[in-house]
C-alpha cells in the first residue's frame, strides 16, 4: 500500500504526517488528512512481535487470510498512506522516527499516556527535534485526568461521558448500544482531526508547534450540549423516552410500520408537524404540538404517540416512504447499510 499521488490543489498538500496509531480513531483521522492531500507514513512496529494494528487481522476472511493479504477495515483505515516498520523500543528504532520527526509537520499517536515518554519520543523530545511540529495523542481519558492509565473502548468512554445511558428505548427503557462507535469516531477522530488543523494553522502562523490531548471521554462530554442543558436549567436529570429528543414529543422519534421496519420522525417545527399530519390525514393532530402546549413527556403526549404508532403499524415501509417523498415533513426510512450505500444521496 503506497501513498496517494500528490495532488497540489487539495487544501493539505505537502504535509507530512507520522501515523503511529491502531485501530479505529487514529487511522480513520490520519485517513482524513490523506484524502485531504497530506502525505502519511502509517508506521507499525516489527512484524510478529505483537506490533500490527489490530485491524490487519479483524474480520480478515479467511480467502484474505490464504492470500497473506490484511482485513478490508486495515485497508480502508490506511488507504492513501504509505506503511512502514520501526521497532520504537529499540534506540536505533527510536533514532530512526527522530530523524523522521525533523522533516515532518504532524505526528498521531495513540498509545496509553507516558509511553512515548518511557520510548524517549515524548512530547519534549519530537518538539526539540522541530519546533514546529504538531503532535497529536489520542487516548480514552485524556493525559492528565484521574484515570488517564485506564484502559477503555467506545462502549466505555460514552458511558462515563453520560451518553450510554440516554440511549434506551421509549417502551421497555432498556439501554441500547449502537452499531457505531460515537466516543471512537466523534470523540477522537474528529476531535483529532479538528485540533490537527488548529496547530497546523497556527504553527503556519507562528513557527511554533503543539501538542494536541485528544481525551475520547472528555470529547463525548464536551458536546453532550443538550442533555446537560437540561440537567443544569431544569436541575433534573434528563430521561431517555421523556424528552423532547428521545421519545417524548410524538413530533420527533422512531416508529414501527406493518413490516417490521422503521420510519424516523423529525417533524420538530410545527410547519413539518403540520405537514406530516395532512400527508397521513390526521389533520386534527395538528394542534397537538410540543411548540403549541403539548407537554413533553406527558400522558397526551404518550397518547398521541401510541395513535400515530397504530397508524404507522397499517402499511409497510415502501408506503409510508412514497407518502412522505413528497412531502415536506423530516421523515424518512430507516435503512439498512446496504440500503445507505445504495441510495442515490450517496452513491
Amino acid at each position: 500500500m503506497s501513498a496517494a499521488p500528490l495532488d497540489a490543489d487539495l487544501p493539505l498538500a505537502g504535509i507530512r504526517v507520522i501515523d503511529l496509531t491502531r485501530l479505529l480513531p487514529g487511522p480513520l483521522a490520519t485517513r482524513h488528512l490523506a484524502e485531504m492531500g497530506a502525505q502519511v507514513l502509517k508506521i507499525e512496529g516489527p512484524a510478529g512481535q505483537g506490533q500490527d494494528d489490530g485491524t490487519r487481522t479483524m474480520s480478515q476472511t479467511p480467502a484474505e487470510r490464504a492470500a497473506g493479504e490484511p482485513a478490508l477495515s486495515f485497508r480502508e483505515l490506511n488507504r492513501g498512506k504509505e506503511l512502514s516498520r520501526l521497532d520504537l523500543r529499540a534506540p536505533e528504532g527510536a533514532a530512526a522516527l527522530i530523524d523522521l520527526v525533523r522533516d515532518a509537520d504532524v505526528l498521531v499517536e495513540g498509545f496509553r499516556p507516558g509511553v512515548m515518554d518511557k520510548l524517549g519520543l515524548g512530547w519534549a523530545v519530537l518538539r526539540a527535534a522541530n519546533p514546529r511540529l504538531v503532535m497529536c495523542a489520542i487516548s480514552g481519558y485524556g493525559q492528565r485526568s484521574a484515570w488517564a492509565h485506564r484502559a477503555g473502548h467506545d462502549i466505555n468512554y460514552i458511558a462515563m461521558a453520560g451518553v450510554l445511558g440516554q440511549i434506551a428505548t421509549t417502551e421497555s427503557g432498556e439501554l441500547a448500544v449502537p452499531n457505531f462507535q460515537i466516543g471512537d469516531l466523534m470523540g477522537g477522530t474528529q476531535a483529532a482531526v479538528t485540533g490537527i488543523l488548529a496547530g497546523l494553522l497556527g504553527a503556519q502562523r507562528t513557527g511554533r508547534g503543539r501538542f494536541v490531548d485528544v481525551s475520547m471521554a472528555h470529547e463525548v462530554l464536551r458536546h453532550h450540549v443538550l442533555a446537560t442543558f437540561t440537567l443544569q436549567s431544569t436541575g433534573r436529570e434528563p430521561a431517555p423516552g421523556r424528552d423532547l429528543l428521545s421519545g417524548g414529543a410524538p413530533c420527533y422519534g422512531v416508529y414501527r410500520t406493518a413490516d417490521g421496519r422503521h420510519l424516523a420522525v423529525g417533524a420538530l417545527e410545527p410547519k413539518f408537524w403540520q405537514a406530516l399530519c395532512e400527508a397521513v390525514g390526521r389533520p386534527e393532530w395538528a394542534a397537538q404540538h410540543w411548540s403549541r402546549g403539548l407537554a413533553i413527556g406527558s400522558p397526551a403526549s404518550m397518547a398521541l404517540r401510541a395513535e400515530i404508532a397504530a397508524l404507522f403499524a397499517t402499511q409497510p415501509l415502501t408506503h409510508w416512504a412514497a407518502v412522505f417523498e413528497t412531502a415536506d415533513a423530516c421523515v424518512t426510512p430507516v435503512l439498512t447499510v446496504a440500503e445507505s450505500l445504495a441510495h442515490p444521496i450517496f452513491r
